[in-house]
């Protein structure tokens, strides 16, 4: 059987997910941007890939939610921060980092639900950072990912700021689902691509259950790379972040989907167009 390829994104809330799986026989790592492994997905260019909630429900092609790991929170997730330099109440043009989609959408939620804020989503390219003191920041931006924590804008420049997973939690009392591990519908269909999926969901399952159990190694060894302190590394992903999928998660995707299209961001029939394998 030919190695199963997996579509991974490399930020440091998905060490947990990935680490030690490029050492892992039968699996192939396809690094992406999130943005892009939904698509990859779709092309059967992967077999499984860490795709974005939102992109589950307006995939060409169905796709099925596995259960063997997800990037999630319950309560503030801190790397998904709208920084503004007015009032979050007044504002009327989000930028927003166009790498993860659920990200605008849980934004456009929150505004909605919390402020009474229908705000119109203006690109920005947030992979390029270098220098957040030098940029010129737009008056409100949403950023994702380590892009928060390394180039974000300086508070004096964007002393308004917001974290959208601690918002979700005190809207709806439940936790967050951000991306979780997915694979093509139809192909649980197929015998030989079946089996390829269900091992690679056990090797995948397997390798976060151990990589749990050492998060305090693999974040003395991974956050630096990241431009991570150790000790906000540390709080980050032992504590802030969550990685198993259970019942509670799963009735959270549901309603982020239902919230997304009474409120005309996802077409109602695309909101019910989830499969759990």
């Amino acid at each position: 059987m030919d190695p199963a390829r997996i579509g991974i994104v490399k930020f440091l809330n998905t060490v947990p997910l990935v680490d030690g799986l490029e050492k892992t026989a039968g699996l192939t790592l396809v690094p992406a941007a999130p943005s892009h492994l939904a698509g990859m997905l779709e092309r059967g260019e992967v077999d499984i890939a860490l795709v974005s909630t939102i992109d589950a429900a307006e995939s060409k092609v169905p796709l099925s939610l596995l259960s063997c790991g997800m990037i999630g929170s319950d309560g503030p997730t801190l790397t998904v921060r709208l920084f503004s330099s007015i009032p979050i109440s007044q504002i009327t043009t989000l930028h927003a980092d166009a790498d993860s989609h659920t990200s605008i959408t849980l934004a456009r939620l929150v505004l909605r639900k919390a402020f009474n804020k229908s705000v119109t989503i203006a690109p920005f390219n947030a992979r390029e950072l270098a220098d957040p003191a030098s940029i010129d920041w737009p008056q409100a931006v949403l950023l994702i990912g380590d892009k928060v924590v390394n180039s974000s804008p300086p508070a004096v420049r964007c002393p308004y700021q917001l974290d959208l997973g601690e918002e979700w939690k005190k809207l709806t009392g439940l936790p967050f689902v951000y991306a979780l591990w997915m694979c093509r519908t139809q192909d649980l269909a197929e015998p030989a691509r079946r089996e390829k999926i269900l091992l690679a969901q056990a090797l995948l399952d397997r390798q976060l259950r151990h990589n749990l159990t050492r998060i305090d190694r693999i974040i003395q060894d991974r956050a630096p790379a990241f431009r991570w302190p150790i000790d906000l590394a540390r709080r980050y992903l032992g504590e802030l972040l969550r990685y198993r999928v259970g019942p509670t998660e799963k009735q959270a995707v549901t309603r982020f989907l239902e919230e997304a299209a009474i409120a005309d961001i996802l077409d109602t029939a695309r909101a019910t167009n989830i499969h759990w394998a």
